[in-house]
Protein backbone atom coordinates (compact mmCIF):
# COMPACT_ATOMS: atom_id res chain seq x y z
CA UNK A 1 0.00 0.00 0.00
CA UNK A 2 1.21 3.44 -1.38
CA UNK A 3 1.83 5.92 1.83
CA UNK A 4 0.77 9.34 1.43
CA UNK A 5 3.59 11.93 1.95
CA UNK A 6 3.56 14.16 5.18
CA UNK A 7 2.55 17.20 2.77
CA UNK A 8 -0.41 15.56 1.07
CA UNK A 9 -1.57 14.10 4.32
CA UNK A 10 -1.79 18.01 5.72
CA UNK A 11 -3.25 18.93 2.77
CA UNK A 12 -6.12 16.11 2.92
CA UNK A 13 -6.48 17.18 6.62
CA UNK A 14 -6.58 21.08 5.90
CA UNK A 15 -9.43 20.30 3.20
CA UNK A 16 -11.45 18.44 5.35
CA UNK A 17 -11.28 20.53 8.07
CA UNK A 18 -12.23 23.31 5.90
CA UNK A 19 -15.35 25.28 6.41
CA UNK A 20 -15.67 26.49 2.80
CA UNK A 21 -15.32 22.91 2.18
CA UNK A 22 -17.79 21.93 4.65
CA UNK A 23 -20.56 24.25 3.97
CA UNK A 24 -19.91 23.61 -0.21
CA UNK A 25 -21.09 19.84 1.27
CA UNK A 26 -23.92 20.91 3.11
CA UNK A 27 -25.22 23.23 0.47
CA UNK A 28 -24.91 20.93 -2.02
CA UNK A 29 -22.28 22.79 -4.48
CA UNK A 30 -19.53 20.85 -6.60
CA UNK A 31 -16.65 22.53 -4.69
CA UNK A 32 -15.92 25.36 -2.05
CA UNK A 33 -14.96 27.77 -5.51
CA UNK A 34 -18.07 28.37 -5.84
CA UNK A 35 -17.62 30.77 -2.69
CA UNK A 36 -15.18 33.09 -4.24
CA UNK A 37 -17.57 33.24 -6.96
CA UNK A 38 -20.55 33.99 -4.48
CA UNK A 39 -18.37 36.84 -2.48
CA UNK A 40 -17.23 38.28 -5.70
CA UNK A 41 -21.17 39.23 -7.12
CA UNK A 42 -22.41 40.27 -4.07
CA UNK A 43 -19.72 42.83 -4.32
CA UNK A 44 -20.15 43.17 -8.21
CA UNK A 45 -23.52 42.57 -8.89
CA UNK A 46 -21.90 40.60 -11.82
CA UNK A 47 -24.30 37.80 -12.50
CA UNK A 48 -28.11 39.42 -13.84
CA UNK A 49 -31.46 37.22 -14.68
CA UNK A 50 -31.44 36.35 -18.38
CA UNK A 51 -27.44 36.96 -18.86
CA UNK A 52 -25.33 34.56 -21.19
CA UNK A 53 -22.02 33.30 -19.17
CA UNK A 54 -18.91 31.37 -20.26
CA UNK A 55 -17.10 29.51 -17.67
CA UNK A 56 -13.56 28.18 -18.56
CA UNK A 57 -12.41 25.59 -16.70
CA UNK A 58 -15.61 24.78 -15.61
CA UNK A 59 -14.49 21.22 -13.71
CA UNK A 60 -16.26 20.12 -11.29
CA UNK A 61 -19.23 22.86 -12.28
CA UNK A 62 -19.93 24.56 -8.86
CA UNK A 63 -19.28 28.38 -11.04
CA UNK A 64 -21.09 26.77 -13.41
CA UNK A 65 -24.18 25.82 -10.74
CA UNK A 66 -23.74 28.99 -9.32
CA UNK A 67 -24.44 30.91 -12.38
CA UNK A 68 -27.54 28.78 -13.59
CA UNK A 69 -29.36 29.84 -10.60
CA UNK A 70 -28.36 33.38 -10.78
CA UNK A 71 -28.96 33.91 -15.00
CA UNK A 72 -32.48 32.10 -14.59
CA UNK A 73 -34.59 30.69 -16.87
CA UNK A 74 -33.97 33.39 -19.53
CA UNK A 75 -30.42 33.30 -19.03
CA UNK A 76 -28.02 30.80 -20.28
CA UNK A 77 -24.88 29.00 -19.08
CA UNK A 78 -22.67 27.69 -21.27
CA UNK A 79 -19.51 25.82 -19.52
CA UNK A 80 -16.18 24.37 -21.06
CA UNK A 81 -13.38 22.12 -19.79
CA UNK A 82 -10.74 19.83 -21.17
CA UNK A 83 -12.02 17.24 -18.06
CA UNK A 84 -15.55 16.31 -18.46
CA UNK A 85 -18.02 17.09 -15.49
CA UNK A 86 -21.06 15.69 -14.46
CA UNK A 87 -24.12 16.78 -15.81
CA UNK A 88 -25.85 20.09 -14.73
CA UNK A 89 -29.00 20.45 -15.13
CA UNK A 90 -29.42 23.94 -17.58
CA UNK A 91 -25.90 24.04 -17.88
CA UNK A 92 -24.82 23.62 -22.17
CA UNK A 93 -21.62 21.81 -21.88
CA UNK A 94 -18.48 21.72 -24.59
CA UNK A 95 -15.52 19.30 -23.65
CA UNK A 96 -12.46 20.12 -25.58
CA UNK A 97 -9.46 22.21 -25.30
CA UNK A 98 -10.63 26.09 -26.01
CA UNK A 99 -7.70 26.79 -27.76
CA UNK A 100 -8.42 24.61 -30.73
CA UNK A 101 -10.98 26.21 -33.85
CA UNK A 102 -13.65 23.79 -33.46
CA UNK A 103 -14.32 24.10 -29.82
CA UNK A 104 -14.29 27.92 -30.25
CA UNK A 105 -16.95 27.56 -33.14
CA UNK A 106 -18.91 25.62 -30.93
CA UNK A 107 -18.76 27.87 -27.92
CA UNK A 108 -19.90 30.78 -30.52
CA UNK A 109 -22.68 28.62 -31.96
CA UNK A 110 -23.97 28.31 -28.33
CA UNK A 111 -23.87 32.42 -27.60
CA UNK A 112 -25.78 32.88 -30.49
CA UNK A 113 -26.32 36.32 -31.73
CA UNK A 114 -27.17 37.28 -28.08
CA UNK A 115 -23.60 36.94 -27.41
CA UNK A 116 -21.85 36.64 -24.07
CA UNK A 117 -22.20 39.30 -21.48
CA UNK A 118 -20.07 37.86 -18.51
CA UNK A 119 -17.01 35.34 -18.85
CA UNK A 120 -15.87 33.49 -15.85
CA UNK A 121 -12.62 31.38 -15.72
CA UNK A 122 -11.46 29.97 -12.79
CA UNK A 123 -8.50 28.46 -14.25
CA UNK A 124 -4.94 26.92 -12.99
CA UNK A 125 -2.59 25.06 -13.87
CA UNK A 126 -1.27 22.10 -12.37
CA UNK A 127 1.25 22.82 -9.43
CA UNK A 128 4.33 21.47 -9.16
CA UNK A 129 5.31 24.02 -6.28
CA UNK A 130 7.59 26.19 -8.04
CA UNK A 131 7.19 29.29 -8.72
CA UNK A 132 9.51 29.28 -12.19
CA UNK A 133 7.34 26.86 -13.57
CA UNK A 134 3.96 27.50 -11.84
CA UNK A 135 3.53 31.02 -12.44
CA UNK A 136 4.39 31.51 -16.56
CA UNK A 137 1.92 28.56 -16.48
CA UNK A 138 -0.70 30.49 -14.54
CA UNK A 139 -0.03 33.70 -16.41
CA UNK A 140 -0.65 32.11 -19.70
CA UNK A 141 -4.05 30.37 -18.43
CA UNK A 142 -5.11 34.02 -17.67
CA UNK A 143 -4.13 35.04 -21.21
CA UNK A 144 -6.38 32.71 -22.71
CA UNK A 145 -9.01 33.98 -20.75
CA UNK A 146 -8.70 37.46 -22.08
CA UNK A 147 -8.35 36.33 -25.42
CA UNK A 148 -10.93 34.50 -25.15
CA UNK A 149 -13.41 37.35 -24.07
CA UNK A 150 -12.08 39.10 -26.98
CA UNK A 151 -13.78 36.40 -29.04
CA UNK A 152 -17.35 36.03 -27.41
CA UNK A 153 -18.35 38.85 -25.71
CA UNK A 154 -20.60 41.50 -26.33
CA UNK A 155 -19.34 45.31 -26.18
CA UNK A 156 -19.64 46.09 -22.80
CA UNK A 157 -19.43 42.68 -21.55
CA UNK A 158 -17.46 41.58 -18.34
CA UNK A 159 -15.15 38.62 -17.00
CA UNK A 160 -13.84 37.83 -13.78
CA UNK A 161 -10.56 35.45 -14.00
CA UNK A 162 -8.35 34.11 -11.54
CA UNK A 163 -4.67 35.54 -11.96
CA UNK A 164 -1.46 35.09 -10.09
CA UNK A 165 0.82 37.65 -8.66
CA UNK A 166 4.32 37.39 -9.96
CA UNK A 167 5.69 37.40 -13.15
CA UNK A 168 4.23 38.26 -16.00
CA UNK A 169 1.34 39.70 -13.58
CA UNK A 170 2.04 43.78 -14.76
CA UNK A 171 1.85 42.95 -18.44
CA UNK A 172 -1.36 40.81 -18.10
CA UNK A 173 -3.40 44.17 -16.13
CA UNK A 174 -1.75 46.68 -18.69
CA UNK A 175 -3.20 44.48 -21.38
CA UNK A 176 -6.74 44.05 -19.44
CA UNK A 177 -6.91 47.94 -19.21
CA UNK A 178 -6.69 47.76 -22.61
CA UNK A 179 -9.82 45.84 -23.60
CA UNK A 180 -12.01 46.78 -20.73
CA UNK A 181 -13.29 50.12 -19.82
CA UNK A 182 -12.51 49.34 -16.12
CA UNK A 183 -9.99 47.09 -14.25
CA UNK A 184 -10.33 45.71 -10.46
CA UNK A 185 -8.62 42.81 -8.45
CA UNK A 186 -9.93 41.18 -5.78
CA UNK A 187 -8.99 38.52 -2.99
CA UNK A 188 -12.53 36.79 -1.80
CA UNK A 189 -12.25 35.26 1.76
CA UNK A 190 -12.61 31.87 0.38
CA UNK A 191 -9.20 32.11 -1.38
CA UNK A 192 -6.59 30.34 0.70
CA UNK A 193 -3.96 33.47 2.36
CA UNK A 194 -1.15 31.50 1.34
CA UNK A 195 -2.21 31.53 -2.26
CA UNK A 196 -1.15 33.76 -4.72
CA UNK A 197 -4.19 34.07 -6.43
CA UNK A 198 -6.26 36.82 -6.90
CA UNK A 199 -8.85 37.65 -9.44
CA UNK A 200 -9.06 40.30 -12.28
CA UNK A 201 -12.87 41.79 -12.46
CA UNK A 202 -13.42 43.81 -15.72
CA UNK A 203 -16.10 45.86 -17.13
CA UNK A 204 -17.44 47.29 -20.13
CA UNK A 205 -15.48 45.03 -22.80
CA UNK A 206 -14.20 47.84 -25.47
CA UNK A 207 -15.63 47.56 -29.20
CA UNK A 208 -12.24 46.53 -30.99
Amino acid sequence: MTRRSQSSSRWLAEHFSDPYVKRAQAEGWRSRAVFKLEEADKKEHLLRRGQVVLDLGAAPGAWSQYARAKVGPAGKVIASDILPIEHLPGVEFVQGDFREQPVVDRLLALAGERGVDVLLSDMAPNLSGMDVIDQPRAMYLAELALDMAAKVLKPGGGALIKVFQGAGFQELTAAARRQFKGVRFLKPAASRARSAEIYLLASGQRLV
